[in-house]
């Protein structure tokens, strides 16, 4: 797996706090076509075996966050984003490094995820970090409609 060890200064990863979730919800519309709304995330704060993740900067902005279920030795990866100005400076290989840490504290030893199999960007790092292709959903995103590669890396 590829991650720099620290942060770049001035970043912070840390459990989403339900001041965060308009900012979540501004990066979540940008990044995907069918979005979650403010009422799925804030349903979801506190909720057992989900773990919200933010990263912000110094000033509190929140500039990526991804959603995480483990239930019990399996977890997947639902939505992991970074605001579009904060996209391709290695931010994504940090929240995803403390995505599979907080899932293997979890006890997690699987942990999946669904991609669109266009999303080179996104596929190029969850392969880096060890995630192999294990099956394909036909059909499974709309606007537009396109396959989701499934994925899956053993943790720990």
């Amino acid at each position: 797996m590829s991650a720099p060890d620290a942060l770049p200064l001035g970043i912070e990863i840390r459990p989403l706090q339900s001041d965060d979730v308009d900012a979540v919800v501004a990066i979540e519309t940008e990044a995907f076509t069918t979005p979650w709304q403010a009422d799925t995330f804030a349903s979801l704060i506190d909720r057992d075996g989900v773990e919200l993740i933010v990263m912000v900067e110094e000033s509190g902005l929140v500039i990526g966050y991804a959603v995480v279920w483990c239930i019990l030795d399996q977890g997947e990866l639902a939505n992991l984003a970074l605001s579009p100005v904060r996209r391709g400076a290695g931010l994504g290989s940090h929240l995803l490094r403390h995505v599979v840490d907080v899932a293997a504290g979890r006890g997690v030893q699987k942990l999946f995820l669904e991609v669109r199999a266009s999303n080179k960007r996104a596929i190029d790092l969850y392969t880096r970090f060890g995630f192999e292709d294990v099956g394909l959903r036909r059909a499974y995103y709309d606007n537009p409609r396109e396959d989701a590669r499934v994925m899956l890396m053993a943790v720990g």
